[in-house]
């Protein structure tokens, strides 16, 4: 099809809304706390019973029940993600400034997350890990993680990663215990992590009294190849990410027609899931470059010497993977870079989960001598925006030096 990304993102655009019964979930846990929880872990849960807080023994049960190759698997993951995630906290910073005083750049944890691990089609022991080992890098007091279905690979993982709490419970209501706090489940200060419809418009409605990491729908991977790429190993990565389900987007993009040809029969081939596979056409590499940063990927693929070179200038996307040996696979589990990424489009303005989503910003500033000199210079500003008190407040130390 043409290059427009507009209209490859509309292939699956969903007009569906959640919003009014999300709103209600949200306040009726804010207002009833445990007893609404219950109510809604009950009926949507499926916990059979089970307490909602999984007991430590459940989880060392389930780490010792894993099998070998997924724990060997997991602990890489874990180290990998670790190493990368810390290498992104900033040492604090100080300015001076002409005046004579100093402002201090400062990150500061904050105190408790919740990590979303979900719990539908498949279970994502791999979320656990991108989630909580990036909020434990982050130097997070208490790291929580959201289990419904408390499948054992997820309760392994949460073991492994040696969170604080598991909670046996899922959807809107379990965003709103975390938010807001109940009797028996302190507010957090962040929730992180995918889910679906209901989750993330939970996560949207709440954001005014927590941090959120991003509002995640159906992932996406696009492929940018030129005729020297392997059509076998493009369309594996293809078909891979329509193993998410409906609503993902396949995207191949080049300027070799032979290489689309040859693709296509092979992503005909895969299994119906209720992904959109689609292969665009282009002129050449400036405009692939164009396509991938007005489609903003979750994912983006460089192949081939000639796309792999515009690299430098890629503007738009979640995660980049460069080469034939980058498949998005890798960055799912054991390469280090999250996979907690911007969707929909979103990587125009968002951020992989990373650091910076469990820690917060501050500055400290320490005025001294420079107050007669940022006086004269403020109050003016103060006075015309009509704030005297604000201007006096100024002008009164100028004398001071403190």
């Amino acid at each position: 099809m043409a290059a427009d990304a507009a209209a490859v993102r509309g292939l699956v655009a969903d007009g569906t809304s959640v919003a009014s019964d999300v709103a209600n979930i949200l306040e009726a846990v804010r207002s009833g706390g445990d007893d609404a929880l219950r109510r809604y872990v009950e009926t949507f849960d499926a916990t059979g019973g089970a307490p909602v807080l999984v007991e430590v023994d459940e989880l060392d049960a389930a780490l010792a029940g894993l099998d070998p190759a997924v724990r060997a698997g997991l602990e890489v993951a874990i180290e990998n993600v670790g190493t990368v995630a810390r290498a992104g906290i900033a040492e604090p910073r100080q300015v001076a400034l002409p005046q004579g005083h100093t402002v201090t750049l400062r990150e500061v944890p904050v105190r408790r997350a919740a990590v979303y691990a979900p719990g539908g089609r498949n279970p994502y022991p791999s979320t656990v890990v991108m989630g909580a080992v990036t909020a434990r890098a982050a130097q997070v007091d208490e790291v929580v993680v959201c289990a419904p279905g408390s499948h054992p690979v997820i309760l392994a993982a949460c073991a492994l990663c040696e969170v604080d709490a598991v909670y046996r419970m899922g959807g809107a209501h379990a965003v709103a215990a975390l938010a807001f706090g109940t009797e028996t489940i302190p507010r957090v200060d962040v929730i992180a992590g995918p889910g679906g419809l209901w989750v993330q418009e939970a996560k949207r409605q709440v954001s005014a009294v927590v941090g959120i990491d991003g509002f995640f729908g159906p992932s996406d991977v696009l492929v940018v190849a030129d005729g020297s790429a392997d059509p076998v190993l493009v369309a594996a990565d293809l078909r891979a990410q329509a193993e998410h389900g409906p609503g993902t987007l396949s995207v191949l993009c080049s300027d070799d027609p032979g290489l689309l040809d040859a693709v296509e029969p092979l992503l005909r081939e895969a299994p119906d899931t209720g992904a959109v596979a689609v292969t665009v056409l282009v002129d050449g590499p400036g405009a692939a470059l164009a396509f991938a940063d007005a489609f903003a990927p979750e994912h983006l693929e460089l192949v081939g010497a000639t796309m792999e070179a515009l690299a430098p200038d890629v503007r738009s996307a979640g995660c980049l993977f460069l080469g034939a040996a980058g498949a998005t696979a890798f960055g799912d589990y054991v390469a280090g870079s999250n996979h907690s990424l911007p969707t929909g489009g979103a990587a125009r303005y968002a951020s992989t989960l990373n650091v910076r989503h469990f820690r917060r910003r501050m500055s400290e500033v320490r005025i001294g001598a420079a107050a007669p000199a940022l006086a004269t210079a403020g109050a003016p500003v103060a006075r015309a925006e009509g704030f005297p008190v604000h201007a006096a407040s100024m002008e009164m130390r100028e004398d001071a030096g403190t």
